[in-house]
């Protein structure tokens, strides 16, 4: 399949004609209004500081259904020990800064480039991107963020300073997302970690039928108020 190269115009091509690997278009721009439009389509950004930007829709799609999360009984405990607390966006500059940071020092790539990171703060203030906080003693010990759309949530990344800390976060999302009855959070692509929690692969074709019918749901704007809810 070819790969389409973007123009000034906000547009892009039907996600299914993404490349075997997922690539479906390059350049374009990070602005508010092209990355929603993605995100509807099916479509996100992903591309390391030396490269264009990269648009992906890749086949399958990890996804996770927010009923289908797994606790460990050791991770239950935990959450019942009460070491832990849980908010949602008290702190979204600095869970990204962290989810960027956190690769830097374990010598990794980052896709959260300053434009990137930019453009999800705009989206952070216009009420479309959250983030969940895990705090130990008062102190931001792990947390996750992404884009609220209709019934899907679109998770972008996470980090852990503390052990678990960023698993709580997504167990507190699943289960304020099960309240509200979400549709499912697209973790797009496959990793052993989510898979552990529940995740799972479906073909595209599911994914984008899907997202149709969440994107018909009003989109619930923040801030969001998430507490570690027991089962």
């Amino acid at each position: 399949m070819p790969i389409f190269r973007l123009s000034d115009r906000i547009s892009f091509p039907p996600a299914h004609f993404a490349s075997t690997n997922g690539l479906l278009a390059i350049g374009g721009d990070l602005s508010t209004s092209r990355l929603l439009m993605a995100y509807r389509m099916g479509i996100f950004p992903w591309f390391s500081e030396e490269d264009p930007i990269l648009w992906w829709s890749p086949d399958p799609r990890l996804v996770l259904f927010p009923g289908e999360i797994r606790v460990p009984g050791r991770l239950e405990r935990t959450i019942r020990k009460g070491l832990f607390t849980v908010s949602a966006d008290t702190a979204f500059d600095r869970v990204i800064d962290e989810c960027a940071r956190i690769r830097g020092e374990n010598g990794e790539q980052t896709w959260l480039t300053d434009d990137m990171m930019g453009a999800y703060r705009g989206l952070h203030r216009m009420g479309y991107a959250h983030s969940i906080e895990t705090w130990q003693a008062g102190r931001l010990a792990g947390g996750l963020y992404g884009i609220s759309l209709g019934g899907m949530f679109f998770g972008e990344s996470m980090f852990t300073r503390v052990s678990d800390a960023s698993k709580i976060a997504l167990v507190a999302l699943c289960r304020y997302l099960q309240k509200k009855r979400y549709d499912m959070i697209d973790c797009q692509v496959r990793t052993a970690h989510l898979l552990r929690m529940g995740a799972r692969e479906i073909p595209r074709k599911r994914f984008l039928k899907k997202l149709e019918t969440s994107l018909k749901r009003p989109t619930d704007k923040g801030p969001w108020h998430v507490s570690l809810e027991l089962p």
